[in-house]
């Protein structure tokens, strides 16, 4: 735990700075028990800002190849990281993430899957309301602007941008109690439709935030 903190401090302290990161709607986080952390994503540089957000340690899944790499692998466990099997099939994973959100942990879980570009949310992958239902606690949609222009494109010659950041903190979402001990999918589509629209909310305000200086 110590060596998560010294690498948040470092790493997203200083990305806060370079970048100018405006972190807004912090207050809206729960501040007791778990939730699921579910940001836009447009860059790898998400990563550092995601961790910007709260104090509280984050943990969030990798593909299960990276953890066999020797050091980098026990470096990214270190860091709060888990692997997971990228075919959809790793229930271990859907499990370890359940228990450590009723344990009151806070799971980052990217609702748009892969990284993805422009203005507009993608259409949301199940997993992040699953889990929320799963394990009965909120999602927290973030929505974070300018991270896509840090690192540019190849016919820019990769230089990395310093661009001002926004990120929005929006309201979480609490999922309705279960009645039965299956997670109904007609549950999780209503709750993966709340989150895409409180997601492109939060989105556009980062992006408003961003644009007004």
């Amino acid at each position: 735990m110590t060596f998560y903190r010294i690498v948040r401090l470092v790493v997203a302290g200083g990305s806060r700075i370079l970048w100018r990161a405006a972190i807004v709607g912090r207050d809206r986080l729960p501040r007791a028990g778990g939730y699921v952390l579910a940001p836009s994503h447009r860059s790898m540089m998400d990563i550092p800002f995601i961790a910007a957000v709260t104090p509280r340690r984050i943990r969030y899944m990798g593909k299960a190849s990276v953890f066999r790499i020797p050091v980098l692998g026990t470096l990214f466990r270190l860091l709060g990281g888990f692997p997971v099997a990228r075919d959809g099939t790793d229930r271990k994973a859907v499990r370890d993430s359940v228990a450590m959100l009723q344990a009151g942990e806070v799971v980052v879980v990217y609702p748009e899957g892969t990284r993805q570009n422009g203005p507009k949310i993608q259409p949301l992958q199940p997993g992040a309301a699953y889990l929320a239902l799963r394990a009965g606690v909120p999602i927290v949609p973030v929505g974070m602007a300018g991270t896509e222009e840090i690192v540019r494109s190849r016919a820019r010659r990769l230089a990395p941008g310093f661009a001002r950041v926004a990120v929005v903190v929006g309201e979480p979402i609490v999922p309705p109690a279960r009645s039965t001990p299956s997670v109904p999918r007609a549950a999780v589509d209503e709750l993966t439709a709340r989150l895409h629209e409180a997601l492109q909310t939060a989105f556009d305000t980062a992006y408003t935030i961003r644009d007004s200086n």
